[in-house]
């Protein structure tokens, strides 16, 4: 398999020099057992922020690390199949798709793999022991977000999966995934080296940046708790998006750099994969961030990011841990042999004929653009690639097939993984050439080699980044972890406040300000509440005054109207005086809104309640009479005669004297069981203290305005059935329509009136006091104020009577009880 140097460089010029090759042909192969490969052969360099641009050679779409380790699959199966040793008489196939980073494109080949052995469909059972895929094993993919899908997938079919680059500690869970491995390790044990590396340096003061995925957010958080418990503290944690497309993108990106920029911290510690870590890395240059520490991992610093980074070099110095693994012997020199294959027709033929023995016809999502790269493309990364995590995921898979029949391989430990340990390594520029430079080994324990490593700073000495900060007038020390030094400066929420002015080392909270004064966030004092209510100059209570005018207005016209026409038939059928008596008191309960302004007493607050039950009482009760009468007349004629004396003349006035007793009485009840009374409310606003009368009691509430509402439903009940010939006056369809919307007034006010406790609540005391005046007004004597001032024609006796004189009830009223003028109904 070794090449010459000289026949390497030959290979080197021709395969660099031809056109389209067929090296996309070389990712399928038939064979006893076949093993499925996941391999990130493209990256969409679309997602690239506006003006970002990573030039690639050749395949502008292609991940050049992704083609080498799926050459390194092909070259380990290459190696067992010529081998006569480990799996004689067998010969391995492979079938190797491309995920694209992406979950959903990796999801199409893994349901692939899941077919039934020799069809296109996937059997549904309730074991699947003796279950044969057709696939064996499954090398990859490479990134801890979708092993976490595909690990799910193929262990409910306890297939085998060994992943090449997935360190997720989520995925060390041999429960959930019983048939993943991997080749590397898990990022527990990166976390533990690069907690180490800070406290040989003394960094305790650093920022940390992950790349919003699994691996990014669950590396940060084992780096977060490992860091608490080894007194280091973090002066910025965040992350940055992965959908480099997303419109707020940049705008994330930009944020980051300047958060770390205000924490003044000179380590940076960077959990993310390359295309993330190499836009925050161009902002860190474009926005002048200086040269800082950054700590890596083989994620971003083995990949292209600095060949393809503009002015990379003024970003600092740049350590990182990266698997220490070694070399594969033959694999370059298998690459050159190959690069030369796929130039030649025959090779060619052969490998396309062999591929469509593979179905090809059922997915094809292999590398298409391998077409177009070249040798010298590739060959730059080919010493820098780790490829061994791959040929140690083949070689796995292979012992433990027949005959060998290992379940699980040597290599991996109970959570089937292996810790390789990582090698320290330092980007060291030499002429403009970037070097990855070995300063240290990782195995438990960590060693420096100090000496060589040349750190970008003004004295090129080791930079220090220690915690020293203060916190702001207004804002707390919010310690995080156990160490007295990593803590958040947190401004104090609203009606808190601190001075600042113990000492830094010490956790102090914000002091909470007395319930009489409030402050605003981050303050250092606390400020007198101010009163809040119904002020009379307010624009709100100005209008609800006026109103009330315009209400007590009208009630004082009409009353001196119904007065002036006091002994005509209409108002005599009205009720006569009686509706003077009503009007007197809806005068009052309009007034009563004068109430509920300015600032409240609990004197005030006792009678807003019992004025407004009274006064409508009051106006009801004179209601109350009429609408027995039409009662009697039209429901029960053959008791009229006898029954009719009682709600008529001056009997009638002593059902109303009677109807205000009982309200006086429940007045007293009220005050008994528990009256209104003032409440100051220091929760509803930030800076006010409303004033306001709270219900103390629901109980005396609806007994005190349960008797009106009873009072107005027998006046419905009398009155709405009620029928009169046409061109007749109804009286009785104005008690109808007085108590249907004094009904509907209420419900809305109810529901309204038991939720609020703020100043509304007044509003709400007025608006129901006038509504309920208004619509009394409007449906019971506008009407017959229209009559009295336009149709004064109507009001005689022909418009309440009929052409023969009688009443206009005559079938229902009794003989003898007809008289002049318009019946009482």
């Amino acid at each position: 398999m070794k090449l010459p140097g000289l026949w390497l460089c030959v290979s080197f010029g021709c395969a660099a020099s031809r056109g389209p090759s067929c090296l996309s042909a070389q990712f399928r192969r038939p064979g006893d057992f076949i093993l499925g490969g996941l391999f990130p052969f493209g990256k969409d360099m679309g997602t690239a922020l506006p003006g970002h641009v990573t030039p690639v050679p050749s395949a502008p779409r292609l991940f050049m690390d992704g083609l080498i380790w799926a050459l390194g699959m092909r070259f380990a199966i290459d190696q067992i199949n010529n081998s006569s040793s480990l799996l004689p008489g067998i010969r391995l196939g492979y079938d190797m798709y491309d995920t694209c980073f992406e979950p959903l494109v990796a999801l199409q080949p893994s349901l692939l793999f899941l077919t039934r052995n020799g069809t296109t469909g996937i059997g549904i059972l309730c074991n699947y022991t003796e279950y044969q895929p057709r696939i064996t094993a499954i090398i990859g993919p490479h990134k801890s977000d979708l092993c976490l899908l595909t690990a799910k997938l193929f262990s409910s079919f306890l297939i085998p999966q060994v992943s090449y680059g997935a360190s997720s500690e989520t995925l060390s869970n041999t429960e959930l995934y019983p048939s993943f491995y991997r080749t590397v390790p898990s990022d527990k044990n990166l976390v533990e080296a690069v907690v180490m590396l800070l406290n040989q340096f003394g960094w305790n003061w650093i920022a940390t940046v992950g790349s919003d995925d699994e691996y990014g957010r669950g590396a940060q958080a084992l780096f977060l708790s490992m860091a608490g418990n080894n007194n280091i503290c973090i002066a910025f944690e965040g992350f940055i998006p992965t959908d480099l497309a997303e419109p707020n993108a940049r705008k994330q990106l930009e944020d980051t750099v300047k958060l770390i920029n205000s924490t003044k911290v000179n380590v940076v510690v960077l959990f993310a994969y390359s295309l993330p870590a190499q836009a925050l890395l161009e902002h860190s240059i474009r926005m002048g961030l200086g040269k800082k520490v950054w700590i890596g991992t083989e994620a971003w610093m083995l990949s292209d990011v600095a060949a393809y980074t503009p002015n990379i070099q003024s970003i600092g110095t740049v350590l990182g841990f990266v698997s220490r693994t070694g070399t594969v012997p033959g694999f370059q020199e298998y690459v050159a042999e190959l690069f030369s294959s796929v130039e030649q027709e025959k090779f060619c033929q052969q490998s396309r004929e062999l591929s469509r023995l593979m179905n090809t016809e059922v997915l094809d999502t292999h590398c298409q653009q391998c077409d177009h790269v070249t040798l010298g493309d590739i060959w730059p990364l080919l010493r820098v690639t780790m490829v061994q995590p791959v040929h140690m995921a083949v070689y796995s898979v292979a012992h433990a097939l027949p005959p060998k029949g290992q379940l699980i391989s040597f290599r991996f430990d109970q959570s089937h993984g292996t810790n390789t340990g990582y090698k320290l390594i330092f980007w060291a520029w030499r002429d403009g050439t970037l070097t990855y430079l070995p300063v240290g080994d990782y195995d438990q324990s960590l060693y420096i080699q100090k000496s060589q490593i040349q750190f970008h700073t003004a004295d090129k000495k080791e930079p220090t980044s220690e915690c020293f900060r203060r916190c702001q007038p207004g804002q707390f020390r919010r310690i995080k972890g156990f160490n007295l030094c990593c803590y958040d400066c947190t401004d104090c929420s609203e009606n808190t406040f601190w001075k600042g002015e113990l000492p830094q080392d010490l956790e102090i909270h914000c002091s909470p300000c007395p319930q009489h004064q409030w402050a605003p966030a981050r303050s250092t004092q606390c400020h007198e509440r101010t009163e809040r209510f119904l002020f009379w100059d307010e624009p709100v209570a100005v209008a609800l005054m006026t109103l009330m005018a315009l209400t007590a207005a009208l009630s004082c016209l009409t009353a001196l109207l119904f007065l002036k026409h006091l002994q005509t038939p209409l108002v005599q059928v009205a009720g006569g005086g009686r509706n003077l008596f009503a009007l007197l008191w809806l005068l009052l309960q309009s007034l009563s809104c004068c109430l509920y302004v300015g600032r409240p007493s609990a004197g005030l607050c006792v009678v807003q309640q019992l004025s407004y039950a009274l006064c409508l009482n009051g106006c009801f009760s004179t209601f109350v009479p009429k609408a027995l009468e039409i009662s009697l007349l039209t429901e029960f004629p053959r008791c009229a005669p006898r029954l009719l004396r009682w709600v008529t003349h001056g009997r009638a006035w002593l059902l109303v004297a009677a109807s205000l007793l009982t309200q006086a009485l429940l007045c007293f009840c009220h005050l008994h069981l528990g009256p209104d009374y003032l409440v100051a409310d220091y929760k509803s606003l930030p800076s006010e203290v409303v004033l306001v009368c709270g219900t103390q009691s629901w109980a005396a509430f609806a007994l005190l305005h349960g008797y009106n509402s009873c009072l107005a439903f027998v006046c419905f009940l009398c009155t709405f059935m009620v029928q009169t010939p046409a061109k007749r006056y109804n009286v009785a369809r104005g008690i109808t329509f007085a108590t249907l919307i004094y009904f509907i007034i209420w419900i809305f006010f109810v529901v309204v009136f038991a939720t609020l406790r703020t100043v509304l609540r007044a509003v709400t005391q007025i608006c129901t006091i006038q509504a309920t005046t208004l619509g009394i007004l409007a449906s019971y004597f506008v009407p017959k104020c229209y009559i009295m001032v336009f149709r004064p024609d109507l009001n005689t006796g022909d418009y309440c009577q009929n052409p023969k004189g009688k009443k206009m009830l005559t079938p229902l009223t009794p003989p003898g009880s007809a008289g002049k003028g318009c019946p009482k109904f």
